[in-house]
């Protein structure tokens, strides 16, 4: 939200972090959403949104008064409340952390995962010291100097456009957008297009996906709502030409963010991503891990803990939830081989083509596309009527997106019986949610680790073993 000079300021005493990417600050009793904060530290804030019956304030740091140790030049100048601040004006979201040193950022992540799954998980601070002791984990340890420094690691950045027609991203929370001439986050690829020197007029949102593995860049284009058929056509014609002059051109297609639809305008419309095992084919917007090591690390986490409890096996029945492209639908077929079966299920419907198109040489997987409770709810009627009991699966992989998977799902899960259920999760709070949805259901969480694959964001990657501890119901 941008900010003028009658915009109310204030000194503050930074609390705890909270989970969002901000700090608690009080003021007069008020509780008030800092972002840009490091706990401990005294700093000038900017008050944001605000309202005598509001139940709390935000605001962002302009000025540091006294600093806490972890505090780093922020890396990015567009990115950077401080900068911002000077001007009256606020930073693009998207590196919320990047003012806090990398060993800083670790610990702050641990700290929201603990008290989320204390205060909405209902684990005692013992279990959650024996199951999390390690604390959230830095992949990025083994990369070249600017990986190290949590930098390059995106493979998928979407922009916004000003209305002068440069390229921009929003401010926190607001419809503004700013313009920004670089992303550090983002992989080489994705920089070297400079697509900040481009004229987007006519463009509202543009996606890039630059596979970790160099095989060629995506640009996604979507017209403004509205415009017409020939300023629209006219836009993306201009600025794929543009884009095919360079050395290195991109693939480039016309996109409609409602359905998903892609028009191929030069290259193709899709992207090949790859793990050490399998060749991925992923259209258009369709879902991919963002960060470029998060695909070996997630597959590595979640199969690492069923295949070392016994649960997959030669033979097995297995199903993959909110399985997108088949991430982990592939290797999950090399372990339960020819003899086993995988159940894949994704609601996206561009999402399952791809899926079946890479795994349609596996003859044990049958992918379904919708719903996740439904489908899994006509699994257990359809295995009664045929044989008279619920299917069971010795293995599950739950994937689901930001939001959780939600009670109904928990419940539909839980009522086939599985044997293990390796959750992958990006959202602390909803996976806390889940987790005593599931306690409710008789199980437990018996491991546990955590991966900063969003390093200078709030963002952090779970990855938890749960098993049946008792028999229950799910409550309220």
């Amino acid at each position: 939200m941008s900010e003028s000079t009658s915009t109310p300021r204030l000194t503050v005493t930074v609390g705890p972090v909270a989970h969002g990417g901000h700090c608690v600050a009080r003021h007069d009793g008020r509780v008030i959403f800092v972002r840009h904060a490091i706990p401990g530290e005294t700093v000038e804030i900017a008050i944001t949104e605000q309202g005598e019956d509001a139940k709390f304030w935000r605001g962002d740091v302009t000025s540091v008064v006294e600093a806490s140790p972890e505090r780093v030049h922020h890396f990015w100048a567009e990115a950077d409340a401080l900068r911002a601040g000077s001007r009256n004006a606020a930073p693009v979201g998207g590196a919320e952390f990047g003012h806090v040193s990398r060993t800083g950022q670790l610990a702050l992540k641990t700290s929201v995962v603990r008290e989320q799954l204390e205060r909405l998980g209902g684990l005692s601070t013992e279990a959650i010291d024996a199951l999390f002791g390690a604390g959230v984990e830095d992949v990025d340890t083994a990369g070249n100097a600017e990986q190290q420094a949590g930098l390059g690691w995106r493979t998928r950045v979407g922009f916004a456009v000003t209305p002068s027609g440069k390229l921009g991203m929003h401010a926190h929370r607001s419809h503004t957008i700013l313009p920004v001439q670089e992303m550090p986050l983002a992989l080489p690829a994705i920089n070297e297009l400079r697509l900040w020197e481009l004229d987007f007029t006519g463009i509202d949102r543009v996606e890039v996906a630059a596979p970790a593995n160099g095989s060629g860049v995506l640009v996604l284009l979507a017209p403004i709502h509205g415009l017409s058929e020939k300023a629209a056509g006219a836009a993306i014609k201009r600025i794929a030409r543009s884009l095919a002059a360079l050395e290195t051109a991109p693939s480039v297609a016309r996109w409609n963010p409602e359905n998903s639809a892609i028009e191929v305008i030069n290259g193709r419309g899709w992207v090949k991503e790859t793990t050490d095992d399998h060749e991925f084919r992923i259209t258009g917007d369709g879902f991919w891990q963002i960060h470029r090591r998060a695909p070996k690390v997630l597959t590595d986490a979640a199969l690492g803990y069923l295949l070392q409890g016994g649960y997959l096996n030669d033979g097995a029945d297995v199903a993959d939830l909110y399985a997108g492209a088949g991430l982990f639908t592939a290797p999950l077929a090399d372990a339960v081989g020819n003899d086993g079966s995988v159940l894949s299920v994704e609601g996206s419907p561009g999402t399952s083509r791809d899926a079946r198109k890479n795994l349609h040489a596996s003859e044990q997987v049958e992918i379904l596309q919708g719903r996740v409770e439904k489908i899994l709810g006509t699994q257990s009627r359809a295995s009664q009527s045929a044989a008279g009991q619920r299917r069971h699966f010795d293995a599950v992989v739950l994937d689901p997106p930001r939001a959780g998977a939600g009670k109904a799902v928990v419940r539909a899960l839980v009522a086939t019986s599985p044997s293990a259920i390796a959750y992958v999760s990006c959202d602390p709070a909803a996976f806390a949610r889940d987790v005593k949805y599931f306690a409710n259901a008789g199980w437990k969480i018996e491991k546990l680790r955590a991966f900063d694959l969003y390093p200078h964001t709030h963002h952090v990657e779970t990855v938890a073993l749960l098993v049946p501890a008792a028999k229950a119901t799910i409550t309220e």
